[in-house]
């Protein structure tokens, strides 16, 4: 059976780790803009710890002794989730999908909301992973990215279909094959989150921007701009609107892109490089359009009839959070019913009503129209199937791509 040894993270790898910690997505705590609060910062020190050295080589599932599953005597599950990503009651005091699956099954659920960033959690849990020993929690919710790295090093349990039969039949299409996990063999998404264009109609004189040609050349945006720190999202949208996959990409396409933005930082068409603080910008007007992400645009909506969103003709970058059982977890079996649960129509469009995220939930606008018949209908929420088409992944990089491509990425937005 093949090792996999644990990539070091390079000086560019951290630097980006850096801004979506203090400004990207990760600041973005996985909340609605509403509902937004701060978040754990991660120090330099505690990134630099997770490229340390001298980690056992870890093995894919299978090999070594298999984790040992107590669930039909211990009824409980250890579920570590990021912060207001769970439906709560109006009074605050209780959660009631939670509480509902739990009356049902009879399975308690110890629920943390103990993931703050992906980096931060992973320097948590990984000296565990790394020595073979129980991390004391049966599911867990990571990036996408995050997620490739634990299952490449063979740090997550393979999952049993036939505990999953909701999750099997009812998952979008658009999430079902990740480069990273083909065939959800080890994962199932929590939400998507869509990267999408957004622009400030009164700031742009009624004027529709639905282009990434239209942010870099329209004369009428010039200065007024955003693109975004989040390398993959930037370029990503950049390769599309060039006719590239950002799912198969050459270096050559990668040089091409970035090629195209300098261009834009040049002109002075693009006014600066941002995290999730565009959306108080986006919001007055100060940026007229920009690349946003679909969870912002219905919390800023709801303020600003003004703001709008477009999905370009030639797509949009999709990302997603995924479910995981880690390796040595003592209640797969309970972790495999929770996952399953929510991909129940009702109970996902409880969970969408109030997160607001991508529901990856095939089948779920009529539960989710008894809630809030507009959300049913926003694609934000609930992609049709025309915008669906349109949504790809980034795909997985290699340690030596992302160095090299991060570093291209920093030295074009001055970070």
């Amino acid at each position: 059976m093949e090792q996999y040894q644990p990539d070091s993270l390079s000086a560019a790898q951290m630097a980006a780790m850096r801004r979506s910690l203090t400004s990207g997505r990760g600041a973005l705590s996985r909340r609605s803009v509403l509902r937004a609060g701060g978040v754990g910062a991660l120090t330099v020190g505690g990134l630099a710890s997770l490229s340390a050295c001298g980690i056992p080589p870890a093995k894919r599932e299978g090999n070594g002794p298999a984790s040992i599953d107590v669930s039909a005597k211990e009824k409980t599950v250890a579920f570590s989730n990021w912060t207001e990503y769970m439906d709560v009651s109006e009074d605050e005091k209780s959660r009631p999908t939670l509480e509902a699956f739990a009356k049902r099954t009879g399975i308690k659920v110890k629920y943390t909301e103990d993931i703050n960033d992906n980096v931060e959690f992973f320097g948590k849990i990984k000296p565990q992973l790394a020595a073979g020993q129980d991390t004391g929690r049966d599911l867990i919710c990571v990036t996408d990215w995050l997620a490739a790295r634990i299952i490449r090093l063979g740090w997550a349990q393979k999952l049993d279909p036939s505990n999953l039969p909701n999750a099997y039949a009812n998952l979008s299409s658009q999430f079902r094959r990740p480069d990273w996990d083909p065939g959800r063999s080890y994962s199932y998404p929590w939400t998507g989150i869509s990267t999408v264009i957004a622009y400030n109609a009164k700031a742009t004189g009624g004027k529709k921007v639905d282009s990434v040609t239209q942010l870099l050349d329209d004369p009428a945006l010039k200065g007024r701009v955003g693109f975004l720190t989040e390398m993959r999202d930037s370029v990503g949208m950049t390769l599309l609107d060039m006719g590239k996959d950002p799912g198969s990409f050459t270096d050559a396409d990668y040089d091409a892109a970035i090629g195209r933005l300098q261009k834009g930082v040049d002109t002075k068409q693009i006014r600066r490089f941002t995290g999730n603080d565009y959306t108080s910008d986006l919001d007055k007007g100060d940026i007229a359009a920009c690349l946003a992400w679909a969870g912002d645009i219905i919390q800023l909506q709801a303020d600003n009839p003004d703001i709008k969103y477009a999905i370009p003709a030639a797509g949009y970058i999709t990302s997603s959070d995924n479910l995981l059982v880690p390796a040595q977890a003592r209640h797969k079996t309970n972790a495999e019913k929770l996952i399953d649960y929510y991909y129940e129509l009702p109970v996902a469009a409880q969970l969408a009503a109030y997160i607001n995220y991508v529901c990856p939930v095939d089948g779920v606008k009529d539960e989710l129209a008894k809630i809030d018949p507009e959300l049913a209908n926003n694609t934000l929420i609930l992609p049709d199937k025309a915008m669906a088409k349109k949504s790809h992944a980034f795909r997985s990089l290699s340690s030596a791509e992302e160095t090299a491509y991060e570093e291209k990425f920093a030295k074009l937005i001055g970070a």
